[in-house]
């Protein structure tokens, strides 16, 4: 089928333009269980969510390769932060449904938990785009600044999508309801973060090009996030209608997967990359979408036929 086609091109894709790895450790040695009995139970509200990255944020700084070097810690300190801000928002008075939005945050946290618990267990796979990270969860070559990156790239590019979709199945599909401004409060809350979050992980050398062209980088990032998230909503809205038929659903589901995966590979050879391949990406996306639905309509008709 041509989904199965372009979801293994992909892969492939992924496989000739990802930078060589030292050591792929696949797992969380020496901490698989304490791994383990952080992401069993899933949290319930945003202050559950905010306890279990605290737990995970001491379980990964005590990891090799060093204490407090472990690079998925960098991505889960900056998921920390954000979690904060966004708690914060909610015991204020710009946001117009708490629930639905804590209830989005909740699902949001529960694909990173569920992410993180997969990473080592046979017989079981890690989505790409995370598996991009945790397989150089002990790589040293690569930043914190990098690390930090691709762990929003996997966190937006894939589980946004289907946070939104749990979210809508729990209390019902709003559209561009009265919640959206909820959905678009978050972009605010990184603007206000991405420059001391970006300064925070970076580099002697990349502080030295943030001298430079800070305020540029700062413009790039915001308009970036702006446009993947709100990529995300389309996404979510197109596997809503998906959601009758579950094998093109799941289809849909695992190319959103690997194109976030290709872009988090690019995503380290170099950020201009990324922004020239978000282009690639979405005509890409867009192609695949079509594929999934023209051969869902083709199935309808041949059933109708059939009666």
């Amino acid at each position: 089928m041509q989904v199965e086609a372009s979801a293994e091109r992909l892969r492939e894709c992924r496989r000739r333009i990802e930078p060589a790895v030292p050591e792929i450790i696949n797992g969380w040695t020496p901490s698989e269980q304490a791994m383990a009995d952080a992401c069993r139970v899933p949290p319930e509200d945003i202050a559950g969510v905010i306890a279990r990255l605290k737990l995970l944020q001491e379980i990964l700084d005590e990891m090799p390769p060093s204490p407090k070097a472990h690079r998925v810690a960098a991505f889960n300190s900056l998921y920390l932060t954000i979690t904060q801000r966004v708690e914060t928002h909610l015991q204020g008075k710009d946001v117009v449904d708490k629930n639905w939005l804590e209830v989005l945050d909740v699902e949001f946290a529960r694909l990173y938990f569920r992410a993180l618990s997969t990473w080592g267990v046979p017989d079981i796979d890690t989505p790409d785009a995370w598996e991009v990270l945790f397989r150089r969860g002990q790589d040293q070559q690569m930043s914190t600044l990098e690390a930090a990156v691709l762990g929003v790239n996997a966190h937006i590019n894939r589980d946004l999508a289907l946070a939104l979709i749990a979210t809508w199945k729990r209390l019902g599909y709003t559209g561009d309801g009265p919640q959206h401004p909820d959905y678009l409060l978050v972009n605010k809350i990184f603007y206000e973060e991405i420059p001391p979050l970006r300064r925070r992980f970076a580099n002697a050398w990349q502080m030295e090009i943030d001298r430079c062209v800070g305020e540029l980088d700062d413009w790039s990032q915001r308009v970036l996030v702006r446009t993947t998230r709100a990529r995300a909503w389309e996404q979510a809205e197109r596997l809503w209608e998906l959601q009758d038929d579950e094998d093109d659903y799941d289809r849909a589901v695992m190319v959103m997967d690997r194109i976030a995966a290709v872009a988090g590979e690019t995503l380290l050879r170099g950020a201009g990359i990324v922004r020239v391949l978000w282009l690639t990406v979405r005509a890409a996306a867009a192609n695949v979408w079509h594929a999934v639905r023209g051969g869902r309509r083709v199935r309808q008709l041949e059933a109708a036929a059939k009666k």
